[in-house]
């Protein structure tokens, strides 16, 4: 017995190693999250339109550049890419540094700003799948799921740190503290990245002609995936302007919330896929989600708007897997890889709309309206979640 949980400790330190680098870059991502936003609308004077439009310049890169790092792994393996996206991120904070030391030319600064997500979506999409396949090739295909659900943890969990860390670094240290941290993080991530050994894998020349076929066949559960995405973008890019409109404190804590539930779905209820089936988690965690949003939209209260964040974290933290494990059963064996490329754009893509989507929302209706159209997309990824359930048991 002892022997047992020696060796599962041994394993989760190993995978922790890898994952780590999810964290660092994650972690990167959630300290800028929840601070733009407000001074590009409140310091730079911009709409929130052009707010949400900034912000997702970084989903638009990382989109674009999940190929690209595909490519890499598979011809190079995953440690030129980790080192890659380290010094990305690192050259975000300091052109980040740039954009705060130019805040009084509004214009000069948004430029900067642009450069800054521009750099932070190469960093994600580089640092996207490069940790989980390190982990894999190093550790073995049979512990994928575990893998997969260590990145997610190791994802989302530095998010809401980050998100929470970031308000109260440029509250006491200006952008310029927030700008020097991002750059350190990054090196330590380099360093560390380069002092581990490589791993390479094969993939046939089939496989990757395959990947707009296969895309094809997971893209129903992905645009169920994208539709459920689109809460969580809205919190994360808006929930502190939603805040400041109500003149409630401290929103960068709803992130923090919502990722610590998120954490605590993925622990709590990682067997439920498997006994219930991915369809019917993915029905009820959409449902639970759009709950969530509710009790935000009804809020008159920011701890009751904290609660909601929670509840949406919870719906969310299970859609990817379960989703997932379905879109996977589309495909043989031999393009499950490519189906989990394919099923994965999705979800860059709702992160990628939200922000102009939603930003328009606002300032043609009003903040008050944000999460209740939110609300109409992810019920719009219920129906069509329970539609592939009535025609799966057809």
């Amino acid at each position: 017995m002892d022997a047992t949980i020696g060796q599962s400790k041994n394993f989760s330190y190993s995978v922790i190693s890898y994952v780590f680098f999810t964290f660092i870059g994650y972690f990167i991502i959630g300290l800028s999250l929840s601070v733009l936003p407000i001074f590009i609308n409140k310091g730079l004077g911009f709409s929130m339109l052009v707010a949400g439009i900034v912000i997702s310049l970084q989903y638009v890169m990382t989109f674009l550049m999940r190929a690209y790092s595909g490519k890499i792994i598979d011809s190079k393996g995953p440690k030129p890419a980790v080192l890659a996206s380290m010094i990305s991120f690192s050259f975000t904070g300091l052109v980040l540094v740039m954009a705060y030391y130019f805040r009084l030319s509004p214009i000069v600064s948004l430029l900067f700003l642009i450069i800054t997500r521009f750099f932070t979506g190469c960093a994600e999409g580089m640092i996207g799948a490069s940790p989980i396949n390190w982990a894999i090739m190093t550790l073995g295909e049979k512990h994928t799921p575990k893998i997969i659900s260590y990145n997610g943890v190791a994802c989302y969990g530095a998010l809401a740190i980050g998100a929470s860390l970031g308000v109260t670094i440029v509250k006491h240290f200006n952008f310029y503290g927030l700008g020097i941290l991002i750059i350190v993080l990054g090196l330590i991530g380099f360093f560390i990245a380069k002092s581990k050994e490589n791993r390479t894998g094969k993939h046939s020349e089939e496989e990757q002609k395959s990947f707009w076929n296969v895309l094809g066949k997971v893209a129903p559960f992905g645009l169920c995936l994208a539709f459920g995405g689109l809460g969580f973008a809205t919190i994360s890019t808006f929930i502190t302007l939603y805040y400041d409109y109500y003149h409630w404190q401290n929103g960068a804590m709803c992130l923090s919330v919502f990722g610590v539930l998120f954490v605590t779905g993925r622990l709590v209820f990682s067997n439920a896929i498997n006994r219930f089936g991915g369809i019917n988690v993915a029905i009820v965690s959409l449902a639970v989600e759009a709950l969530g949003l509710t009790i935000i939209t009804l809020s008159y209260h920011p701890n009751f708007a904290l609660i909601g964040a929670g509840i949406t974290g919870l719906g969310f933290s299970l859609i990817f897997p379960a989703l997932g494990v379905m879109a996977m059963k589309t495909v043989p064996s031999s393009n499950q890889g490519s189906a989990l490329a394919g099923y994965g754009l999705f979800i860059d893509i709702s992160l990628g709309v939200t922000g102009p989507l939603i930003g328009g929302v606002a300032d043609v209706f009003g903040l008050p309206y944000i999460f209740p159209f939110s609300i109409g997309i992810v019920l719009i990824g219920l129906a069509l979640a329970y539609y592939l359930k009535m025609n799966q048991s057809k």
